[in-house]
């Protein structure tokens, strides 16, 4: 692990600071004037191609900012310096709050998703140099006689190799979790060894970035008004880093392999965020291109601002609900300016994370309450703890709830079937949402449901609750809050018919669909390709679905990742759904799509589909209907 990390103790926009030691022999004062040809030979134009985050185009000159702090020796300490270390640790601990208590306060001069997105992970990294493991295991280790920098550095990479050891089928929310822990690690080491920052304020107007890693607490600190764009050899388009880059309308391309190997300073490029390209030595004829790209895209961009107040209506009339998923209430801005009618999936997971006890039944009825609250009389669906023996809560296991192992975990007891195994853990839930409903329209969501029984079950609890807190004198609408379950098993799909007789309403979590009717983890690179929503069996799964719950006259939404990709949205639509789920920034270019389609269009080009075998097939379909690769 590095020791190094960009992103001190916030400072106003032009007293930036992160740290960063770049690579010896390049470049690291302030940008040089890009030479015309008349001054130098004529690079040949290179391109590499990266992940892509969608927010446009960026030309301009690059800055390299490449960490290069070596890597901390294991250095013993004699018995008569445990004292010293110990207090050492303190110190680094006190000035690590300090720091990050001043990157909170920075937080309001973000936009409302930045905030949303940086909040929580600063809550996570308090809460990991509080009474946590990792200070723990590293006061245990100081007292095993080794300084505090080596002790922090070994119960950190102790701690990030058990997270990804985990057999979990979400192995990029694995990594996530680790590389928040080497994070937190980074920060205390760098208090302890002092070491020194570099300043973002020699960034030149119109400067393209290119660094290794980018991260979260480096974004907070980049100004959009002078930076161009942002290139990394490292990063995920999922990370904290590619979130805060979005929410700052950033130009960027993330895990560009072999970039700062090859890029200088003062390096001409063109970045294309939507592309996940980056062009080094560009001809003229490529910037001409980059310069009519960025023209259309600013033009798009404005045309999408000006749809929020506008109806998701179909153009032959009918009216389609865009929804918002939630992680963190801090979203909550984001999701209101996003114009969506409700909250199709709040995940209450965050409130059970990075905490060393389970949250009661008021604290969790006000942060319900407050959602609710924010969204006017749009309705909020949440969904209960979707825990399983693949997720790590500490506080769970304090509570006594064992951590559940086995060979694959995505199989085991997660869901409902946890929750019905400690029946306290769900009544506690299910008692602060039906407290929270009586401040707006509620709906309950019940995770990984595969049988009739479980629904059963869970209203047999249900009503339970409802009369205590009844008999308390608690304030409860007169209806209470419907139960609805997720779709994210074959044999719920299979089965629909039979649970719409159950379940108030049906949500349709397309991704988990995908990985159990294909038997593959996106994650695992030897059966990605498997994993395709465009697959004839997963597309049947939903239709059935589907179908089953419009004979019934039961609400049905699809939350998962094909809510958010508008080149699916008339597919969805021909299948007969009528409300998506998604990330609040893919709500724009979704209702775009809804309001340039017809019902009947979307009808036929599902019937087409459906008749085919072939993935490849339908794809062929779905892009030509869309007119742009899906």
């Amino acid at each position: 692990m590095r020791k190094t990390e960009p992103g001190a103790a916030p400072k106003p926009p032009q007293a930036e600071t992160a740290e960063a030691r770049p690579r010896k022999n390049r470049s690291s004062a302030a940008l040089p004037a890009v030479k015309s040809p008349a001054d130098k030979p004529v690079a040949a134009e290179r391109h590499f191609k990266g992940l892509a985050l969608g927010a446009g185009i960026a030309v301009g000159p690059a800055y390299l900012i490449e960490d290069q702090t070596p890597v901390l020796d294991h250095r013993p300490i004699p018995a008569d310096a445990v004292e010293p270390e110990l207090a050492r640790l303190d110190g680094a601990v006190t000035k690590s709050r300090r720091q990050l208590g001043k990157l909170r306060a920075q937080l309001a001069m973000l936009p409302a998703e930045g905030q949303a997105e940086l909040e929580p992970l600063i809550d996570a990294y308090l809460q990991m140099i509080g009474p946590s493991r990792l200070l723990r295991g590293a006061r245990r280790r100081i007292e095993g006689l080794v300084a505090a920098e080596t002790a922090v550095l070994e119960e950190t990479e102790a701690l990030a190799a058990a997270v990804m050891a985990v057999q979990d089928r979400d192995r990029a929310g694995l990594k996530r979790r680790a590389d928040e822990i080497r994070e937190i690690g980074r920060r205390l080491i760098r208090n302890l060894t002092e070491t020194p920052f570099q300043s973002f304020a020699k960034l030149a107007q119109g400067t393209v970035l290119v660094m290794d890693n980018l991260r979260p607490a480096d974004a907070a600190l980049l100004s959009p008004a002078r930076l161009a764009g942002v290139v990394t050899e490292e990063g995920g388009t999922d990370g904290h880093t590619a979130v805060m880059l979005r929410a700052l309308g950033i130009p960027a391309v993330l895990g560009a392999h072999g970039v700062t190997s090859v890029i200088r300073s003062g390096d001409l490029l063109v970045l294309d965020g939507g592309a996940g390209t980056v062009t080094l030595h560009p001809s003229a004829a490529t910037m001409a291109s980059a310069r009519r790209a960025s023209a259309t895209f600013a033009r798009e961009r404005q045309k999408l601002a000006q749809l929020q107040r506008l109806p998701a209506e179909t153009t032959d009339g009918q009216c389609v609900e865009l929804m918002a998923n939630l992680e963190v209430p801090l979203e909550l801005p984001l999701i209101a300016q996003a114009g969506v009618d409700g909250i199709g999936l709040f995940r209450s997971e965050f409130m059970f994370m990075n905490r060393p006890h389970l949250p009661d039944e008021h604290e969790q009825t006000e942060v319900y309450r407050a959602a609710v609250e924010a969204m006017g009389g749009d309705p909020v669906t949440i969904r209960v703890l979707d825990w399983g023996g693949e997720k790590e809560i500490e506080a769970l296991q304090a509570a006594g709830i064992a951590e559940v192992s086995g060979l694959n975990p995505a199989l085991g007891l997660r869901g409902i079937r946890m929750l019905l195994r400690h029946p306290d853990l769900l009544e506690t839930q299910l008692a602060a949402i039906m407290r929270a409903a009586h401040f707006g329209p509620v709906r309950v969501l019940l995770p990984m449901v595969t049988t009739i029984d479980e629904v059963r079950a869970t209203r047999e609890i249900y009503q339970k609750v409802a009369r205590r807190l009844r008999r308390r004198g608690e304030k409860l609408p007169e209806r209470l809050p419907p139960i609805g379950i997720m779709i994210e098993t074959p044999a719920a799909a299979l089965s629909a018919d039979a649970l719409a007789l159950e379940a108030d309403f049906f949500a349709i979590g397309t991704n988990d669909l995908t990985m159990y009717a294909m038997a593959a983890d996106r994650a695992d690179a030897d059966v990605a390709k498997l994993y395709d929503p465009l697959h004839p069996g997963l597309l049947r799964l939903v239709q059935f679905t589907v179908e089953a719950s419009l004979r019934l006259r039961k609400p049905v939404s699809v939350c998962g990742e094909m809510a958010a990709n508008p080149k699916l949205t008339p597919l969805l639509l021909g299948l007969g759904l009528r409300c998506l789920s998604m990330n609040a920034s893919a709500v724009p270019r979704v209702k775009q799509v809804v309001r340039g389609v017809a019902i009947d269009d979307c009808a036929r080009l599902a019937r087409r589909v459906m008749e085919q075998a072939e993935p490849a097939a339908i794809r062929a379909i779905v892009e030509d209907f869309a007119g742009k690769p899906v």
